[in-house]
């Protein structure tokens, strides 16, 4: 039987919150798309009726955040064979 504490849809939410806060920490789109993934997670456990068992819980959630990050990574990468160049320092 799986523990309810993680069938609860704001605790999903609330490791979202936290993930989002820990990637303005470290940037670097890195933890953004475990964040997307646990907020999708706790809002599909919001519908009445689907209570998946852990490792089943895990899994959509594991899917979700491969998904957000590939979207994310194709949506903020630069270009094929493009180098991101700075052509001034900011103190000048």
């Amino acid at each position: 039987m799986a523990d309810p504490f993680w069938l609860t849809w704001w605790v999903w939410l609330a490791a979202a919150l936290a993930l989002g806060i820990l990637e303005v920490a470290l940037p670097g789109f890195i933890f953004l798309g475990f964040a997307i993934g646990a907020a999708i997670t706790g809002i599909l456990l919001v519908i009445p009726g689907l209570a998946p068992n852990l490792p089943v819980l895990f899994l959509i959630f594991a899917t979700l955040s491969l998904i957000a990050w590939l979207v994310l990574r194709r949506m903020f990468a630069l270009p094929h064979g493009q180098v991101r160049t700075f052509d001034h320092d900011i103190n000048d």
